[in-house]
């Protein structure tokens, strides 16, 4: 079993920035993949960013690319979201999740409760 537990959120205005991080314990020899989801308010959870769990390999949805960091330090249960140049659109409840299948955009088996992030005018 893996534990997930984020940290980092809170207000921030637009074109700021805020960096959010997830701690993963127990079971953490069983991830290939960890990374992030957000759910804005009567939207559907989507993907945002994730890393191979040996921190070689980024994927990024296009909406953030080029404003987002994903990072994670080879032998270290620290993964890191830098988030640049923040949007309104980037408002939601973003989430720490973590896989142990082979496909970064398959089904993630632990998540964490979340953290809320939100952008003002």
């Amino acid at each position: 079993q893996v534990h997930l537990v984020e940290s980092g959120g809170g207000l921030v205005q637009a074109g700021g920035s805020l960096r959010l991080s997830c701690v993963a314990s127990g079971g953490t020899f069983s991830i290939n993949y960890i990374g992030w989801f957000r759910q804005a308010p009567g939207k559907e959870r989507e993907f945002v960013a994730a890393i191979s769990w040996g921190g070689a390999s980024t994927y990024y949805a296009g909406s953030v690319k080029g404003r987002f960091t994903i990072s994670k330090d080879y032998g270290e249960n620290t993964m890191n979201l830098q988030m640049n140049s923040l949007k309104l659109e980037d408002t939601a409840v973003y989430h720490c999740a973590a896989t142990s299948g082979i496909q970064v955009l398959g089904e993630y088996n632990y998540w964490g409760q979340g953290t809320q992030v939100t952008v003002s005018s």
